[in-house]
C-alpha cells in the first residue's frame, strides 16, 4: 500500500485555509477536479468520478447501469463482502462464482451460473490479481451481460496494457487504508459511457437535482444519496496519483525478483496470473491444507493462508447466506425469480484453494536486497522444514 506523509500534509493545509471543503461551489472545481482530470489522462477512460468510498462507487455504477430487482449479479466466492453486498443495496441478488488459482473469477463458472435473470458480471482484481478479462469480456458480449470491475484491490495495475478498471462497462476503486492509492477512505467510478456517467453522478449527489450546471446526458432526474468526496480528500488523491505508478514498477520488481526464487528454490508451487508480464501480486499454492498452515505459521508476518483472512471468503459472509435485508419489506431475495443458494458448499473448489494457498507480501516499501534475503530464506525454510522447529518472521 501506499504511504501517507508530509507531502499530503502540505497538499491539505491550503484547502483548510481556504474554507473550500466541500464537492462544489470552488469556482475551477479544486482538487477534486484536478484528480478527476489527471485519473482520467493517466487511465485512459473519459469520466472519473470521485467518491466517499470503493463500497460507495460498486453500488453507484450499478445504480448507472440500471441493475435492480430481479436481477441477477454474478461476483466471485473470494473478494470483499462489499462486492456482494452492492448488488443488494440496488434490489438485486449477488450469485457466487468459483475462483481459479489466479485468484479471480473463473470464466468456465461464469459460463455455468448465467441464467436468464443474469444481468451483470463483477469480475474482481483480487490482492493485485487481475482477472481473465480477455474471456468475461466475450462472455458478456455474447450473453448481452454488463460488466463492472471491481478494481478496489488493484489500484493502477494492467491487464494486457490496459488499465484494470477501464476494460469494463463500468469500474469501481477504492482508496481506503490498505490500497494502492490510501487516503483512509475514498473511491472512484469510471466509464467512458456518457449516461452511465450522468446517472452516476445523481445518484452519488442527492442534490444534483438543483446544480444546473451538471450536464446529464439528457438522463431524467433521479434521486440519489450522498456518496460525494471532500475536497480535502481530493488534494491528497492528487499526491497520492503522483505516487502510484513509481510504487506498482516497484511492486513489479520485487515480484519478478521474488517469485524466480521461490521458483528455483524447486519446492515452491508460484500461483498463476493471468497477466504474468504485468503481474504485482505473489502467492503460493501448495499441495494440501496442512503445507500451506505450516509455511505461514513460520513465516508469520509478510506470509498469510488466504482461508484464514474470513472476512474475504464467502462461508463467512453471515448476512447474505441468512439472506437478511434492512427490512423485510425491501428483501431482495424476495424479489428474486428462483432460490439463490448460498450453502457453505456453494463453491467448493474455491475452498478448496483457499485453504491451500498464501499470499506473500511484496514489501514494496522495504529495500529490494531485504526483501530477496526474506525469498531466499522462505524457499530454504519450505525445503527443509524440519530444521525449522521455531518460526522465523518475515517482513510486512
Amino acid at each position: 500500500m501506499s504511504r501517507v506523509g508530509l507531502r499530503e500534509w502540505l497538499a491539505i493545509a491550503p484547502v483548510i485555509a481556504s474554507g473550500r471543503l466541500s464537492r462544489y461551489g470552488n469556482g475551477d472545481g479544486g482538487p477534486l477536479t484536478r484528480f478527476e482530470t489527471a485519473f482520467s489522462e493517466s487511465f485512459d477512460v473519459k469520466h472519473v468520478l470521485t467518491t466517499s468510498s470503493g463500497t460507495g462507487a460498486l453500488i453507484a455504477a450499478l445504480v448507472a447501469a440500471g441493475i435492480g430487482p430481479g436481477d441477477e449479479v454474478l461476483v466471485p466466492a473470494y473478494t470483499w463482502i462489499a462486492t456482494a453486498a452492492a448488488p443488494l443495496a440496488v434490489g438485486a441478488v449477488p450469485v457466487l462464482v468459483e475462483i481459479d488459482q489466479t485468484l479471480t473469477i473463473d470464466p468456465a463458472d461464469i459460463l455455468r451460473k448465467i441464467t436468464p435473470n443474469t444481468r451483470a458480471i463483477i469480475p474482481v482484481h483480487m490482492a493485485n490479481m487481475v482477472c481473465d478479462m480477455d474471456s468475461i469480456m466475450r462472455i458478456a458480449r455474447e450473453h448481452g451481460l454488463l460488466v463492472i470491475e471491481d478494481a478496489c484491490q488493484a489500484v493502477g495495475l494492467s491487464y494486457k496494457g490496459r488499465r484494470a478498471g477501464t476494460i469494463g462497462d463500468i469500474g469501481a476503486f477504492s482508496f481506503n487504508q490498505f490500497k494502492n492509492i490510501s487516503i483512509g477512505e475514498g473511491g472512484a467510478i469510471v466509464t467512458n459511457d456518457d449516461h452511465f456517467f450522468a446517472r452516476a453522478r445523481m445518484y452519488h449527489d442527492i442534490g444534483s437535482v438543483f446544480r444546473g450546471h451538471l450536464d446529464n446526458a439528457n438522463e431524467p432526474l433521479l434521486p440519489g444519496i450522498n456518496m460525494k468526496a471532500s475536497q480535502i480528500q481530493g488534494a491528497m488523491l492528487n499526491v497520492q496519483l503522483k505516487k502510484l505508478d513509481p510504487m506498482v514498477r516497484r511492486m513489479r520488481r520485487r515480484y519478478d525478483a521474488l517469485s524466480r526464487i521461490l521458483e528455483d528454490g524447486g519446492e515452491l508451487h508460484v500461483g498463476p496470473h493471468n497477466d504474468r508480464a504485468n503481474a504485482a501480486g505473489l502467492h503460493v499454492i501448495f499441495d494440501s491444507e496442512e503445507e500451506a498452515k505450516s509455511f505461514a505459521a513460520r513465516n508469520s508476518r509478510g506470509v498469510y493462508r488466504l482461508h484464514d483472512s474470513s472476512r474475504h471468503v464467502y462461508t463467512f459472509w453471515q448476512p447474505i447466506l441468512e439472506q437478511r435485508a434492512i427490512h423485510p419489506k425491501m428483501n431482495p431475495f424476495a424479489w428474486a425469480e428462483r432460490k439463490i443458494d448460498y450453502s457453505p458448499n456453494a463453491c467448493p473448489r474455491s475452498l478448496d484453494i483457499l485453504k491451500r494457498t498464501c499470499r506473500i507480501g511484496l514489501g514494496e516499501n522495504y529495500p529490494l536486497p531485504l526483501m530477496q534475503y526474506f525469498a531466499r530464506k522462505m524457499a530454504r525454510q519450505n525445503a527443509a522444514p524440519e530444521r525449522n522447529l521455531v518460526p522465523t518472521p518475515g517482513i510486512s
